[in-house]
């Protein structure tokens, strides 16, 4: 829709919606559910004579293995094992080189490390379980790593041009910690799993449950989120929840403990400030995934309450494609929408910790 439709859908849906919300936010009262388990524990590393990866080399296999028993000794999650491995087969193809490359002539093993101090002497750099064990510990140290998109993870300590250079190895950097490892597990759910991608459509789970304009707001209950039904803010938290992993119940961010300070994220209204609490950083920027935040007024938006909605593709003209719940006039409100938006529009971007505004 153009831009003066925007606001004409704005100033007739979002009163209804947000009327709702701030009515939901008495829901928080009850006890809220638990948030969802951190990252699991790191595995074991089982690996015989016998052990084969296709594709892969018995030395390769065993560096792979030494890099997941380094991680095991420091207690690191899978994730962070299965993200050290992406990391030296992106440097190295898992093997100990003993030579760099253009832009770094002194390069050295299997992640590649400098000659400048920071990684050891020669011989640590050359031995898989000790450059392993100093790779994961300048991971550690990194701010949040586990809450970041498993190669900007890597590219924090590494510092590659590319901050996306290792994107291509996580799916074998899996396929090789879970042949290696002592038994199953699983990245769904958790803070172990990789960050979901909007785009998905309208894969919202509660797209059939009653508003509470259908039943009255003094009988309507939450959706798992503490949210209304079918509105703006709880279609956006789940599109939070699912690209940082938590899928199903428990949710690890809900309506009542979202911010640290103990107050509902609550309304549109208030979502600015459930960022800025939350130390979430915002910008002007489209990013997929990042929540739209109209404060009230902008672009048509209600005058008291705004609107949110999620980016779910970014456009070269300097637009983007918007999807959300509840931003069309009845007959088809509280429903799924998308339509196109100028990046100029919105009052703000509120991103999650593995976006980045870009400059």
């Amino acid at each position: 829709m153009q831009r003066k439709s925007l606001g004409l859908v704005a100033v007739i849906v979002v009163p209804g919606i947000l009327i709702g919300l701030v009515l939901s936010i008495l829901l928080l009262l009850a006890p809220a559910k638990p948030a969802a388990a951190d990252c699991g524990a790191s595995v074991s590393v089982v690996i015989e004579a016998e052990t084969k990866v296709e594709g892969y080399t018995e030395e390769q296999l065993k560096n792979a293995a030494a890099i997941m028993g380094a991680g095991k000794a420091l207690d690191l999650s899978v994730k962070g094992q299965i993200i050290s491995v992406m990391v030296a087969l992106g440097e190295s193809g898992l093997r100990v080189l003993d030579y760099g490359d253009g832009p770094g002539p002194d390069s050295r093993g299997l992640f590649q490390q400098r000659d400048n101090g920071a990684w050891g002497s020669y011989a640590d750099r050359m031995d898989p379980t000790i450059s392993a064990t100093n790779f994961i510990k300048a991971l550690q140290k990194v701010e949040g790593w586990e809450l970041l998109e498993p190669p900007l993870a890597g590219n924090k300590v590494q510092r590659n041009a590319d901050p996306y250079h290792y994107q291509k190895y996580w799916p074998e950097a899996v396929k090789l910690v879970q042949a290696l490892s002592d038994g199953q597990f699983t990245l769904e759910g958790s803070d172990c799993a990789i960050p979901g991608h909007s785009g998905a459509g309208d894969d919202y789970p509660w797209k059939d449950s009653p508003t509470w304009m259908q039943v009255g707001a003094s009988t309507a209950a939450a959706s798992p989120l503490g949210m209304f039904y079918r509105e703006c803010v709880d279609f956006a938290l789940w599109r939070v929840n699912q690209q940082m992993g938590s899928t199903g119940e428990p949710f690890k961010f809900l309506n009542g403990n979202f911010r640290p300070d103990g107050q509902g994220l609550g309304s549109a209204l208030t979502w600015k400030a459930g960022w800025d609490a939350k130390g979430w950083a915002t910008g002007k920027t489209p990013r997929v995934g990042a929540v739209v935040w109209y404060a009230p007024g902008a672009g048509g938006a209600d005058p008291t309450f705004g609107h949110v909605a999620v980016v779910k593709e970014v456009k070269d003209d300097g637009t983007y494609v918007e999807e959300g719940y509840n931003g069309n006039p009845p007959p088809d409100d509280h429903n799924y929408y998308t339509r196109i938006v100028s990046s100029d529009v919105p009052s703000a971007f509120l991103y999650l910790p593995t976006q980045e505004e870009t400059k």
